[in-house]
């Protein structure tokens, strides 16, 4: 009669159990590797762990007894339910062109110009050439786009190397790049990206030059990571094929898009972008219009928090690994260092010009300036920002604590009290975007949060920590936070009624628009009600009196 190896009576674990020599170091040790890889936030690493001890010591059957109570344990767990409906459900919709407007259907994208050949213009044109794509790849001179193509003639060098490709198809992704100055190059390609830095006059100049020589159905599209499009597509003379494509940095790793509305974007140019974006193989999420569109306010909150902290005296050891212990890929500090300290000076500046007397200043403002008019500490681009980088290596910057405005707290907080702190910045601001009608669909805002920035992957994403939370102790606690450490953890009115109604984020925004209470818009600013107004398609402006506007979204609420 044949018997499977385990049922034999020498059968012996392989590697050994956790009482044999062989086994022994590895059981002991394992539990710390799991702790440092996941902080203890996902299950599912410690249970794998216990299956393997416990099973290696008891016969098959006992053994697999006990893998089902497990497995079971996590089916039930919300962690595995929230990670499952985003990163798996979700995503799949999404990618598929969920958010394609009816009336559109998926359209073929050949050839694209790429106007800016510097870091991000670079990974724009590289992706796209990976994906079949013909790229017009454009700088101020000819040197600078040579060098723009050489970034995927590195890339591409570095995967022959390593077996994942043949010299033959590396050599004929480089020739899908055709860099050059010569902006008559575009006048038969598909889509334009923009990709130069962040300076309204010079987005405005590329966008006529642009524009002079693409074809009419050529949709035009900005990189920007926090000009408004509608500002932007004043400089254009088709406003209705003018639309944000968000890339986030490197673009050849990071998987997501943003898609903005600007307020004259047609369903024509959203429908175009998406053909881009699936094409790249990345995945879309499509926002209304507003300063810093949804990703970039809220990963702004997170980086703010950890100047924040930095400010009051928080040590920034504790900062930054008390941001790793929320599940946060990186700390606030090193993902500044990341993006590059002078790009976020440059958006200040930028910020500070565009809105005059109404800018308010904040915490990071004396830190941020310090760090490049005083120090010039760019981040790694220069191997010096929050950390000292020594080629792989990199530590904290000693110096750190001279931003301390009162000195280093006698008494640090908790790790549990920057762990909420950390996570709960950047959900309020979230649930903000959703209140605004700035992202409608919960699916994108949580997809948006880990691809985006990197927002803990255990919750699901930051509507979903809402939901795993439960809004009624979600909002709760953001007030504890909010009479501590400031207006930054004010949750919008709409959240705080939800909340005495026992509703939930998914219930209110996923299945149907999310529709407001006359009682909750009476207590919105006047300008965030014009916003839920445009979303809706209403045409209002903060000229309008308010309570016409309120008016206008209960009738078309019905």
């Amino acid at each position: 009669k044949a018997k499977q190896p385990w049922d034999e009576d020498r059968f012996r674990f392989p590697g050994g159990d956790p009482w044999t020599p062989k086994g022994f170091p590895m059981f002991a040790g394992a539990p710390a590797m799991v702790r440092k890889e996941s902080y203890g936030n996902y299950p599912a690493m410690g249970n794998i762990l216990r299956c393997v001890y416990e099973g290696s010591q008891v016969p098959m059957d006992a053994a697999l007894r006990i893998e089902t109570r497990y497995f079971c344990q996590l089916l039930l767990n919300p962690k595995t339910q929230n990670m499952i409906r985003t990163l798996f459900i979700s995503k799949q919709a999404i990618d598929k062109g969920g958010a394609r407007p009816a009336s559109q259907k998926p359209g073929e994208i050949n050839k694209i110009g790429v106007i800016g050949a510097g870091f991000m213009g670079a990974g724009i044109a590289y992706v796209s050439a990976m994906s079949g794509v013909e790229v017009v790849l454009i700088d101020r001179d000819q040197e600078a786009a040579e060098n723009g193509k050489k970034f995927t003639i590195d890339e591409q060098a570095k995967r022959v190397k390593r077996g994942k490709t043949t010299q033959e198809k590396a050599d004929a992704i480089a020739d899908r790049i055709i860099p050059t100055t010569d902006y008559e190059k575009l006048s038969d390609v598909d889509l334009v990206v923009e990709a130069v830095f962040e300076n309204k006059d010079l987005k405005a100049k590329i966008t006529q030059m642009a524009e002079a020589v693409i074809p009419k159905t050529a949709v035009f599209g900005s990189n920007t990571s926090t000009i408004p499009i509608s500002d932007l597509a004043k400089a254009s003379e088709r406003p209705e094929n003018f639309i944000g494509i968000h890339f986030f940095s490197p673009v050849h790793k990071m998987m997501l898009v943003e898609i903005i509305k600007g307020e004259k974007t047609s369903d024509y140019a959203i429908s175009r972008a998406l053909d881009f974006v699936t094409k790249i193989r990345k995945t879309p999420i499509v926002v209304e219009d507003t300063r810093g569109f949804y990703a970039n306010r809220c990963v702004m909150r997170y980086i703010g928090e950890g100047y924040n902290m930095l400010s009051e005296g928080v040590k920034p050891a504790l900062i930054e690994q008390g941001a790793r212990m929320a599940g946060m890929p990186v700390g606030p500090l090193a993902l500044q260092d990341e993006v590059a300290i002078d790009l976020g000076y440059k958006i200040l500046q930028q910020t500070k010009a565009d809105l005059g007397n109404k800018y308010e200043p904040g915490k990071m403002d004396p830190i941020i300036t310090a760090m490049i008019e005083k120090y010039d500490r760019k981040g790694r681009k220069n191997a010096k920002g929050f950390y000292d980088y020594n080629g792989r290596e990199k530590s904290l910057w000693p110096e750190l604590d001279q931003f301390a405005a009162d000195g280093l707290l006698e008494n640090q907080p908790s790790a549990d009290e920057v762990k909420d702190r950390i996570l709960y910045a950047q959900a309020v601001e979230a649930a903000r975007t959703m209140a605004e009608g700035i992202i409608h669909d919960p699916r994108e805002a949580d997809l948006g949060s880990i691809f985006g920035w990197g927002f803990a992957p255990y919750t699901g994403g930051a509507i979903s920590f809402i939901d795993m939370v439960g809004l009624s102790e979600f909002v709760r606690r953001a007030d504890e936070l909010a009479a501590t450490y400031g207006e930054q953890f004010e949750v919008p009115p709409l959240l705080r009624e939800m909340a005495q109604s026992g509703e939930t984020m998914y219930g209110r925004f996923g299945k149907n628009p999310a529709k407001y209470s006359k009682s909750a818009l009476n207590k919105m600013l006047e300008k965030d009600v014009v916003k839920i107004a445009n979303a809706m398609g209403i045409d209002a402006s903060v000229d309008d009196l308010k309570a016409d506007t309120i008016a206008k979204i209960l009738e078309a609420q019905g």
